[in-house]
């Protein structure tokens, strides 16, 4: 258990409802000189905001570099507390998130509820109360080193205005397709990024809970009270999940699991605590059910490579699970004072970024279990077998050996 260290979270007085990793490659292909602010005349001094702070360390265009963004905010009602889509950057020699934004965007009185990162770096978008807006990443020169922002693109996205509060929105690894599933139920499924729509279901579910793409974009999983799997080239359902007793499913996602076969994972709320549910991606049959904690769950997530699965809880805490064998692999107790709201496993699953109503967000480093050496159980063992075999050797010695007599 971890206790947790006061460098690996920030505050940035933004209750935050999404959080995830930017791709490595639109962080690169954005070390190039800036467009100059005259270029926007449309943005306002207000809108695009660059944080006046100490800027992270500069990096070369090889290097990784590991920004977070996250949205949230306190609504429309006059709390004081605003609206906005910001950046903060994560150096790990240090392990340490930055201590104010590298970057912030304030939507006014549009609360972000939603987030999706385009895998290639072709902007975020982010779900507002009536529409879905797409930001893109930019950079300014200041003293000479490149800073990155964000503004708000200028392509409109047509088909995702006037649609209502998206409570999903999730791109297929190749960001050649987006889902988005509505407050209203209403599930769609858009050519990236000319949005031509390739499935429309007003019914799909009540009300559109979470989604998600298999890795190889055949299918999307969605969920909303019931958990359905979609084939995306025919626009029909291949199979609703069955839950038991009192499980409440919560999240979905997609997995490779080690020997190479497709899994789909569902989250659940049981009266006796969070579960995770494993199902086999061809028959679509429950493989296995794990309680995980005692406490409901409230986030979920899963690495890229397939061998960790994420948890956070109502109590705060945040927990990393091996895929392979459901145990518990790390944890950090009371990780946010609120309950957790977003989780993301960088792009090489070194790292678990997590935020919360609290307005804090985190980074989780991903410890590695190394086995050094034997284990001392094993160790005492092999000493207590050298004991036992030196003095049967010894007996046997003494019965062996001839025994003079001295004749007088």
């Amino acid at each position: 258990m971890e206790t947790p260290d006061p460098s690996y979270s920030r505050k940035y007085g933004v209750p935050f409802y999404a959080a995830a990793w930017l791709p490595f490659t639109s962080l690169n292909s954005h070390q190039e000189p800036p467009q100059s602010e005259n270029d926007h005349p449309d943005q306002s001094n207000d809108a695009h905001i660059s944080a006046n702070h100490k800027s992270p360390p500069s990096h070369p265009t090889a290097a990784l570099n590991y920004y977070i963004a996250a949205a949230g905010g306190g609504g429309e009602g006059r709390s004081g507390i605003s609206n906005a889509l910001l950046l903060a950057y994560f150096d790990f020699e240090s392990r340490s998130l930055s201590d104010q934004p590298v970057a912030k965007y304030g939507t006014g009185s549009d609360l972000p509820y939603r987030m999706a990162v385009h895998p290639a770096g072709d902007g975020i978008i982010c779900s507002l109360p009536k529409s879905c807006s797409l930001f893109k990443l930019d950079t300014k020169k200041d003293a000479g080193d490149n800073k990155l922002g964000l503004k708000l693109s200028q392509e409109v996205l047509s088909q995702l205005e006037d649609v209502g509060l998206q409570l999903a929105l999730a791109f297929n690894n190749e960001g050649s397709l987006l889902a988005t599933g509505g407050e209203d139920g209403n599930l769609r499924v858009f050519k990236w990024p000319s949005l031509d729509i390739i499935l429309n279901e007003p019914s799909a579910h009540s009300s559109v809970k979470d989604l998600d793409f298999s890795y190889d974009g055949k299918y999307l999983v969605s969920l909303g009270g019931p958990c359905r799997v979609w084939d995306v080239t025919s626009s029909s359902v291949v199979t609703s999940l069955t839950k038991e007793n009192d499980e409440v499913f919560i999240s979905c996602r997609f997995s490779m699991a080690i020997d190479g076969n497709m899994v789909l994972y569902t989250a659940a709320v049981t009266g006796r605590g969070g579960s995770i549910i494993t199902w086999n991606a061809t028959t679509w049959r429950r493989v296995a059910s794990k309680l995980i904690t005692r406490d409901n769950i409230t986030a979920f997530n899963v690495s890229t490579n397939g061998k960790l699965l994420a948890c956070g809880t109502t109590q705060g805490d945040v927990l990393v699970i091996n895929s392979t064998s459901m145990r518990v692999q790390q944890i950090v107790k009371k990780a946010h004072l609120g309950f957790v709201t977003a989780l993301s496993f960088s792009r090489d699953s070194r790292a678990l970024a997590s935020a919360s109503m609290d307005s804090s967000a985190r980074v989780t480093v991903i410890e590695e279990k190394q086995k050094k050496g034997m284990s001392l159980w094993v160790i005492i063992f092999i000493l207590l077998i050298a004991i036992a075999a030196y003095f049967i050797n010894a007996e046997i010695l003494k019965l062996e050996l001839p025994s003079f007599s001295h004749s007088k």
